[in-house]
């Protein structure tokens, strides 16, 4: 046992010397290719066998021809070894060089395509996080043109819309200053018909910048889908009744939800009153809830012969207001992107499909436990 004990001693001490060299050069070519790196790791292998092999053999005294095999054997393994480690490290070197140029054309081109020569598995899932990279990024770069042109159309027809009551209420009050007007009260009622417009779209504005800059602050409380739609519908029936649209929906369910009271009555106004709007007279904007799993969808149905299927997805982009022509008191494209910032803060999502003469807006919002 204690022969055994020596042995493993001598073993020890010859290994630990040659893994001692190794880890300093490891060290000093850590910056170094990786075929390198593999090529020392091969050699301190086979240095500390070598060693431990030398030095038990020297005290165990063994002849000279038996210690010459021994190295003889130890070499040609050190040899084979050091072959197959730079062989490894060169198909690893050249994997890596492929990659890289797949990366630069990615920052070039902005476009991702793995190398086609079988690589190694990590080289392998550093090309499909690369490629799932690129998609995200391809997305977000869409999603950024899509944004950059919504704002140049909001801007535009922003720009549209102020200057058209502005040049009204210019208009009017050089009339009145001149005293050329037969009736002045039409025209103050005239005039404030167009500062509330105007107070209306720097509302919205405003509404929409918090809401884009993150700074929307939500009270949510728990209550009742009755009472917010009665509310909602109560405020909308002067405008229903001067268009001559009938509205449904007094019958929603107690359904409960946790909500901004104030901002969820805004959302369903804007629904409200964007369904009443292009709605014919005589027609019908219903108003209904329902729980689905662990969710409560709120859907607000008009008459307004459809929405064309390519303009759907951009239904509820910041200044969109279709490609028909729209009067000016249809706004200026804000209130359905209003509608799709205040829900999404409450986590949940706002859809929009047609529907058999018309079409169907759905809020989705979570169901309170």
């Amino acid at each position: 046992m204690s022969d055994l004990l020596l042995i493993a001693l001598y073993a020890l001490l010859g290994a630990g010397a040659a893994g001692a060299l190794g880890a300093a050069a490891l060290r000093m070519l850590r910056s170094r290719s990786v075929a390198v790196s593999l090529t020392v790791v091969v050699a301190v292998a086979v240095a500390a066998m070598l060693s431990g092999t030398l030095a038990v053999a020297r005290a165990m005294f063994l002849s000279s021809h038996d210690l010459t095999v021994v190295t003889t054997v130890v070499a040609m393994a050190a040899a084979v070894s050091l072959g197959a480690a730079l062989l490894l490290g060169r198909n690893v070197v050249l994997r890596c060089r492929e990659l890289v140029a797949a990366a630069r054309e990615f920052g070039e081109r902005g476009s991702f395509t793995p190398p086609a020569a079988p690589a190694p598995a990590e080289l392998v899932a550093l090309s499909r996080e690369l490629a799932l990279t690129g998609e995200r990024l391809a997305a977000s770069r869409e999603r950024e043109r899509a944004l950059e042109t919504s704002r140049r159309e909001l801007v535009a027809w922003i720009s549209h819309d102020l200057r058209t009551p502005l040049a009204g209420l210019r208009a009017m009050s050089e009339a009145l200053e001149d005293g050329v007007v037969a009736d002045p009260a039409r025209y103050h009622q005239q005039m404030r018909a167009e500062v509330e417009r105007l107070n209306s779209m720097v509302t919205d504005l405003f509404e929409l910048s918090r809401i884009h800059a993150g700074a929307l602050s939500l009270s949510p409380t728990r209550t009742s889908l009755h009472d917010l739609v009665d509310d909602a519908l109560a405020g909308a029936d002067a405008l229903a009744r001067q268009h001559g649209v009938r509205l449904a929906g007094g019958g929603v369910d107690p359904l409960p939800v946790e909500v901004d009271g104030r901002e969820m009555t805004r959302v369903l106004s804007n629904l409200l009153v964007n369904a009443i709007r292009h709605t014919p007279a005589e027609g019908t904007v219903a108003i209904a809830a329902e729980r689905r799993a662990d969710v409560v969808v709120l859907s607000v149905t008009d008459a307004c012969g459809g929405i064309p299927e390519e303009d759907l997805p951009r239904v509820f982009d910041t200044g969109w207001r279709g490609s028909r022509a729209r009067t000016p008191p249809s706004g200026a494209g804000l209130g359905l992107a209003i509608v799709r910032g205040i829900v999404e803060a409450h986590a949940g999502h706002a859809d929009v499909h047609n529907v058999p003469g018309g079409c169907r807006f759905e809020l989705t919002l979570p169901a309170p436990a």
